[in-house]
């Protein structure tokens, strides 16, 4: 197994000196809970860029304090923006679409949304040379869509080791606007790169998709963060066609929302424990499209409350089973579902998520192997997998240094005893306090 990439690990992480978490089954109906979850990764990162790229100051709360946010501020100070960061509170004076310093070597860990958002913002400067460099997983993760649509509208990208990947310099003189296609089948992320900048090119910029967007939801939250900073998008119903008009951001004083997809791990212990979970600060209006984990949670046989301030899981004795489902709108889940699928009362199939193989690892390779491991019966599709009912054995489970193999993994050891994980600090990309989250709700955990 190769080892983590521990140059990616920011000062926000935590765990770097543990090698493993040993998490210890709970009693039936013992966990009966509240909590509050970090925010959500998804805004904090296109939000932190925005207001870096707006005219004026924003104050931002409610970020996530994760390696993935740290890698972000730590690269646009380098590029000269003043950023006060204090508690999950961050202040940043914001450039007015024009970076301070105008050459640059920037690093961005392992963070997909740094890599697909930060290069289209760095090419909308009037000038500059801008090194980005990446962690080794990160450079195994192809940007080259991006980079063909950004170099039509007039940047200059240059491959510094393979071409379409990380290490890359790209060469600013301005984005000319207009049309541009790009493919949104291999991630959704790409497409928000190009609205992120588009409002800054010198005519409006016209988003055309080809075929479909793999996650549609993502997309929405980076169009209605745009327009919370005065930039107003026009766009159809399928996102097949985008236009940024020529404005530009202004700061803003706002709150950013709770993740649900870390809000999902802890609905899902109440889910295979028998338990009830509350989370405090998340509701249904949200376009993270891993809140509709409640219904999934719902059609297994659990009682959801969808409250004004909060949602409660409340698991039952046996979940339900016996059903495919597509998991392409929600696809960071699919491990969630793939580790409580043993326990339900039938097989349980994931179709439509075959990008995920490209992201911090081959996740449906990874999850297959682990729950194989644990003699689980898995069959493994090209898109997805099918998880039969079983009794897991508790044995060591490899993390792939990957934060959703790592969560989702560690669930089956609120069930089973003997359960250990490999690398637990692979958490700190979008959540370094997992663990210590998990430990409030009941559950005993142990590292080594």
């Amino acid at each position: 197994m190769s080892k983590p990439d521990l140059k990616a690990r920011s000062p926000w992480a935590a765990l770097n000196d543990v090698n493993r978490v040993e998490v210890h089954p709970v009693k039936e109906n013992t966990v009966h809970t509240s909590i509050t979850v970090p925010g959500s990764k998804s805004f904090t990162n296109r939000a932190l860029i925005i207001a870096a790229l707006a005219d004026g100051t924003s104050e931002l709360s409610g970020i996530l304090r994760s390696d993935d946010s740290y890698w972000c501020i730590d690269a646009l100070r380098k590029l000269g923006i003043s950023i006060e960061v204090e508690g999950d509170t961050v202040k940043i004076e914001g450039c007015g679409g024009n970076w301070p310093e105008k050459e640059a070597d920037l690093y961005i860990g392992a963070a997909g949304t740094i890599a697909r958002f930060l290069p289209g913002a760095l090419a909308s400067s009037k000038e500059g040379t801008f090194k980005v460099e990446a962690s080794k997983r990160m450079s195994e993760r192809p940007v080259q869509p991006l980079m063909e649509a950004l170099e039509a509208l007039g940047a200059e990208v240059e491959y510094l080791e393979k071409e379409g990947y990380y290490p890359l310099k790209i060469h600013a003189n301005g984005l000319k606007g207009g049309d541009v296609t790009i493919s949104g089948k291999v991630s959704s992320q790409f497409i928000s790169g190009l609205l992120l900048a588009g409002t800054y090119a010198e005519q409006a910029l016209q988003i055309n998709i080809p075929d479909y967007i793999v996650q549609h939801a993502y997309v929405n939250i980076t169009i209605d963060l745009m327009k919370a900073f005065g930039v107003e998008a026009a766009y159809n119903e399928e996102l097949t066609n985008m236009k940024v008009p020529v404005s530009g951001y202004t700061g803003q004083k706002m709150a950013l929302e709770a993740d649900a997809s870390t809000a999902s791990y802890f609905m899902a212990l109440a889910a295979i424990n028998n338990s009830r979970v509350r989370i405090n600060n998340l509701t249904m209006q949200t376009n993270q499209p891993d809140i509709y984990m409640v219904d999934l949670y719902e059609k297994m046989g659990c009682r959801v409350t969808k409250g004004e301030g909060y949602i409660e899981v409340e698991g039952v004795a046996q979940l339900k089973g016996n059903f495919e489902i597509s998991m392409k709108e929600m696809s960071d889940q699919t491990l969630t579902l793939a580790a409580i699928a043993p326990f339900s009362d039938g097989p349980i199939t994931i179709k439509e998520v075959e990008h995920i193989r490209h992201h911090e690892s081959d996740r449906i390779k990874a999850v297959c192997t682990e729950l194989t491991k644990m003699g689980i019966q898995v069959e493994e599709y090209q898109d997805g997998l099918k998880v039969y009912p079983g009794t897991p054995k508790g044995t060591v489970l490899h993390s792939y240094d990957d934060h959703r193999v790592a969560m989702a993994l560690s669930l089956i050891g609120t069930k089973v005893p003997g359960v250990t994980i490999e690398d637990p600090g692979c958490v700190s990309k979008t959540c370094p306090t997992f663990y210590e989250l998990l430990e409030k709700t009941g559950v005993p955990v142990n590292f080594s």
